[in-house]
């Protein structure tokens, strides 16, 4: 007699591993160190997946900041922001990087901050509080007017192309 179960069983395992080849088509961003001893992590710009992704880990980082610009679709940011976090109380610098995406996390201890993100001549400025076991979070929100193309060009092929 035939049976059907080595098949059911060859497919069921086919499908799972199917399931998980899609799950991971993307490679996670990488953790990155700032000087100042922070670990932090960029990313949400490849596609939807890495942006669920970033949205998933969040809450097990200290913070979360999120760069976006005024009436553009969520995740549409892959302009680099230079980011610079500062104890409110004491003034020291805790992190200081380049943002490279929508999401940056980050691993703070409990305190208040003042973050600034700077993208071309505009920097914003936002407070952030850590709590514990209550990751802070802050959106930099960028006008819709401000041209992001010409403010992250390098100097010399503004220059170039002035002629």
């Amino acid at each position: 007699m035939f049976s059907l179960r080595p098949f059911l069983a060859l497919g069921t395992a086919a499908l799972l591993m199917g399931a998980s080849l899609s799950a991971q088509a993307f490679a996670n961003p990488p953790i990155q160190m700032a000087p100042q001893g922070v670990e932090f992590m960029c990313g949400g710009q490849r596609s939807a997946a890495e942006l669920a992704f970033m949205e998933r880990v969040s809450p097990r980082w200290g913070a979360t900041v999120e760069f976006a610009v005024n009436g553009a679709p969520r995740g549409r940011f892959d302009a680099p922001v230079q980011v610079s976090m500062r104890n409110k109380y004491n003034g020291e610098h805790v992190l200081q990087a380049q943002a490279d995406g929508p999401l940056m996390v980050a691993r703070l201890a409990p305190g208040t901050y003042e973050v600034q993100a700077t993208l071309g001549s505009l920097t914003l400025t936002q407070e952030l509080v850590v709590r514990l076991g209550q990751p802070g979070r802050t959106l930099f929100l960028w006008p819709s007017n401000f041209d992001i193309a010409s403010a992250t060009l390098p100097r010399q092929t503004l220059a170039q192309g002035a002629r």
